[in-house]
């Protein structure tokens, strides 16, 4: 059975996708909550480099896969579930679920929309939180192109999307 490999999100409502920095900015209780659920539902967590340097990942409870060119930054040294891999995307996701089976994407956007494109991610977790004025930004349109939409709830603080990608959409 092939390995199931899906990706969490946050923006904001205008599609931020950070404020004050990280992507803790935009969550609320619920989304905290979905958050801690959905990783335990895999064996693996996949980030970019710029996320290892921006967001709280100095404790995972699966092993973190780091896409970057160097080694791992200095904040996630003490997390001994983190590995620096220097791989072309692809084959960094063929290896993360041969070595450890289902993987969860929690990258930046430009990772994100790179792995989606490439029909690297079969499922997508979307919180859409009523915070607005955050840093970056993601067209929600283009990155749901194609997807079929699983369920939509509306919960305090914002909504939470789930949807089955397409395969490749290059």
């Amino acid at each position: 059975m092939k390995a199931r490999v899906a990706a969490n999100l946050i923006v904001g409502r205008d599609g931020s996708t950070s404020l004050g920095g990280s992507s803790a900015g935009l969550s609320f209780p619920a989304d905290r909550l979905r958050f801690h659920q959905l990783r335990q539902e895999f064996g693996a967590i996949l980030i970019g480099g710029n996320t290892a340097r921006h967001e709280p990942y100095e404790k995972t409870p699966v092993p973190l896969v780091v896409l970057t060119h160097g080694s791992l930054p200095t904040r996630l040294e003490g997390n001994q579930s983190a590995v620096a891999w220097d791989l072309p995307l692809a084959s960094a996701v063929e290896r993360a679920t041969t070595e450890f089976g289902d993987l969860l994407f929690e990258s930046g956007p430009t990772l994100l929309e790179q792995a989606i494109a490439e029909g690297l991610i079969q499922e997508l977790f979307l919180t859409i939180s009523e915070k607005v004025g955050g840093e970056g930004g993601i067209h929600l349109q283009d990155l749901t192109l194609g997807a079929l939409e699983i369920s939509k709830v509306a919960v305090a603080g914002g909504q939470f999307l789930h949807y089955r990608l397409a395969p490749s959409r290059e």
